[in-house]
């Protein structure tokens, strides 16, 4: 063990193969703590705890417990109750529970060891102590295993808070203590006491007893510890505080802590759950131990996310719950995100949907790209102006903005008018032959020209306008249509196909002499009827809890303690007693929306200050029993029995549990005959494990020579019980077969002594109550 490593261990004395063992298992057992030790020393410090072992079964101590410390400090630092998951196992879940509940810096217990027997004179004692008052050895469950011979027992697991004040860690064949934050572990190994600068200062001794002088000649019994000159002496038998009331140590707890069903123990007060904390609306509290704390409870805005007390912004493209398509990367902002292409388009251009990047119809965006008298051409990324060529006939010359043609007393050609370069020749010459005509008629009297367009005469079809020409006319086009030669009719242009991906950003509807643009779902229309912008959904509550808008569409998401339902709208709730496969509570998980309760039995428990676990009434402390002056009341799980303790004939009642024979008429009467028949009561529950070593028995002090005999003489009818000798002067009650229903017994437990020639018989009265498992 000095050098670190269990290899080539000397083997002497006869035994070769039993020491070697021995010895193997020591060195391996005591290296193993202390490479646990050093995991734990690690992971305070901010250690690492090294990488992954892929071999589970030969996973290092140092990393387990450096690993399972890890978890102890998040919960502590996290404000979380130090409560380790039950399947975490041993040693992880005792790690994770003293760095969770521990200081900043590792205390290194002691470990505890029992005292060695004192030497004596001849005749040899065997047994520990003398100085005692009773004549039988006898101990309750307290102090014994529930396990087989040769398994390591878990002293923490088994006898809750009674070996240590604060904090209990198994180790390989015993324990040690340690204790909470500013509390300092004393000389004797179990106490704690608080550091000087903390208000309260209690100093925990060894508890100590005061023996009466007994005679060596006679055997006597090892029972409870002997009343103390003073009470409280050193905090007396509190774990917390002890004060002296009536004569009667009385314990209480600091701030922050309840007194436990034993009247000695404290536990922590879940002032959360108990309604003791002085949080204000908005806020949450979160439970520590003595105390609690009160963290702002914060409505965030869609996009945000609470996240230790702050509002904090969802990042949707980290999270992957964007919309972006694939030529797009996403771009988080503030409360939402936006969709950025990876293809970055010049200017005269414009980026659809799907990220193509397509040319911009400025002649038809654009609200007067050109000047008067300019048309509009569109190209490649830009657009061109160019002057409108018109010509005109002898006698008429073009305005200055060149839209028509003007002399210096009519004006023959309208604004709107646009003639091809063939049309205009035609016309000339129409013009030259109505101008010869009309200064032929002049001369000879009044003429009329004749409106064709007004007067309805003219045979433009339909989708045509009609323009009056003087002495004739001309059928043009509607706006948006185009003339078939072959039909010689004016048909509609599809301007969507012509100009594919120019004129709206989303979609493009063809309509008769026009078009309209349209966007996808989550978008609309912007003012320029061309461009799409993002829809808030959110506004109008699509979700029934929380909404987040997205570009392009919306997320749903629920409080805490519901989930989002199959439709992707509504909330449904969480029913985390179904889920948690009952490690939420002790006894029975009642589903609330959006959380759950803890509920107790309706009789004899009360809901402990953690919220979760069952605790059970002493209802012979409180004063809740019916039991009568005449009887004596003890308490079980769960309920109490009234039980009445009577001597027989012949023997007279020295206490409340024991009876002395007052005398015996011959030799065998005094052999077989009780000398002394004490009553013991024992409280078990129906899951404890077989065979279950449950009451020891033995005189005190022993000698060289002595020898007894067990014997169950009442009680055992149907067969759970049974003895056995651990030595010729120690024998032990177990429970051999598996109790599954409550039960109560009423065992008769028989020791004769044999000494120096002479038995010597005593009775144990053993009341067993069986009970159903604690919550």
């Amino acid at each position: 063990m000095d050098n670190g490593e269990c290899t080539e261990i000397p083997v002497s004395g006869m035994d070769g193969d039993i020491c070697r063992v021995a010895q193997k298992q020591c060195c391996v057992a005591t290296l193993r703590d202390n490479s646990c030790l050093a995991g734990l020393v690690a992971a305070k410090e901010g250690d690492t705890c090294g990488p992954e072992d892929n071999n589970p079964c030969a996973a290092s101590s140092y990393k387990q417990c450096c690993d399972c410390c890890t978890l102890g400090l998040r919960l502590r630092s996290e404000g979380k109750p130090c409560e380790p998951h039950p399947n975490l196992g041993y040693p992880c879940s005792h790690v994770l529970l003293s760095c969770c509940q521990g200081g900043d810096t590792f205390l290194h217990p002691e470990i505890k060891q029992h005292p060695e027997p004192a030497p004596t004179a001849t005749p040899e004692k065997v047994s520990e102590r003398e100085d005692h008052n009773e004549a039988l050895s006898i101990s309750n469950e307290a102090e014994l295993s529930n396990q087989l011979p040769g398994d390591d027992l878990d002293e923490c697991l088994l006898y809750g808070g009674e070996l240590c004040q604060h904090l209990c860690i198994n180790t390989v064949g015993s324990y040690k203590c340690s204790c909470f934050p500013d509390f300092t572990l004393q000389d004797d190994g179990t106490s704690c006491s608080p550091d000087p600068d903390r208000e309260q200062v209690t100093r925990l001794e060894p508890e100590a007893t005061i023996p009466p002088v007994a005679s060596p000649s006679q055997p006597i019994l090892v029972v409870s510890l002997q009343e103390e000159q003073d009470k409280c002496k050193d905090n007396g038998p509190c774990k917390h505080l002890c004060s002296v009331v009536e004569g009667e140590a009385v314990c209480s707890c600091l701030a922050g802590y309840t007194l436990m069903a034993d009247g000695l123990s404290c536990e922590d007060i879940n002032e959360c759950v108990t309604e003791r904390h002085t949080c204000q609306r908005r806020e949450h509290c979160v439970n520590t131990m003595g105390s609690f704390r009160c963290l702002q409870e914060l409505s965030c805005q869609p996009g945000h996310e609470l996240r230790d007390g702050d509002c904090v912004d969802i990042d949707e493209c980290e999270r992957g719950t964007h919309s972006c398509k694939v030529n797009f990367v996403c771009q988080n902002t503030a409360g939402s995100f936006y969709c950025e292409s990876k293809q970055r388009c010049m200017d005269g251009f414009l980026q659809d949907p799907e990220g193509n990047c397509v040319d911009i119809n400025e002649c038809t965006s654009l609200p007067e790209p050109c000047k008067p008298g300019f048309n509009c051409i569109n190209t490649v990324g830009s657009y061109t102006c160019q002057r409108n060529m018109l010509s005109c006939s002898r006698g008429y010359h073009s305005n200055e903005e060149g839209t028509r043609c003007i002399d210096g007393k009519r004006d023959l050609l309208e604004t709107d008018e646009l003639f091809s370069h063939v049309a205009s020749l035609v016309n000339q010459c129409v013009l030259k032959t109505l101008i010869f005509i009309q200064g032929s008629l002049n001369e000879i009297g009044n003429y009329a020209y004749v409106d064709e367009c007004q007067t309805g005469v003219h045979r433009c079809g339909e989708g045509q306008i009609c323009h009056n020409l003087p002495g004739a006319y001309r059928c043009d086009c509607k706006m948006g249509f185009q003339y078939d030669a072959f039909s010689r009719s004016c048909i509609d242009i599809n301007e969507c196909w012509n100009y594919p991906g120019r004129l709206c950003q989303h979609t493009c509807e063809n309509t008769p002499g026009s078009y309209h643009c349209t966007c996808s779902s989550g978008f609309r229309l912007s003012y320029d009827g061309k461009h799409c912008e993002d829809v808030n959904e959110c506004d109008t509550s699509p979700c029934s809890q929380e909404c987040a808008n997205v570009y392009g569409s919306y997320q749903c998401y629920c409080r805490q303690g519901f989930q989002l339902a199959e439709d992707g709208h509504s909330c449904k709730d969480i029913d985390e007693c179904t889920q948690s496969a009952g490690i939420l509570c002790t006894f029975r998980c009642l589903n609330v929306p959006g959380s759950y309760q803890c509920a107790c039995p309706e009789q004899g428990y009360t809901m402990a200050a953690n919220g979760r676990t069952c605790r059970d009434i002493d209802e012979c402390a409180i004063g809740s029993h019916n039991c009568s002056a005449a009887e004596t009341c003890y308490n079980i799980q769960g309920s109490f029995r009234c039980l009445s303790f009577e001597c027989p004939s012949n023997y007279r009642k020295v206490s409340d549990m024991r009876c002395e024979r007052i005398s015996c008429f011959n030799y065998m009467d005094c052999q077989n005959t009780p000398v002394r028949i004490t009553y013991y009561q024992l409280n078990f529950q129906t899951n404890i494990v077989v065979p279950a070593h449950i009451f020891r028995i033995g005189p005190s002090p022993a000698y060289a020579g002595d020898n007894i005999i067990l014997t169950i003489t009442k009680g055992n009818e149907e067969g759970f019980f049974s003895t056995r000798r651990l030595n010729s002067y120690t024998g032990i009650v177990f429970l051999q077969r598996q109790v599954k229903e409550p039960k109560d017994f009423l065992l008769d437990v028989e020791m004769k002594l044999w000494r120096q020639g002479t038995y010597t018989t005593f009775l144990a009265k053993i009341y067993i109550f069986i009970t159903a498992h604690a919550y």
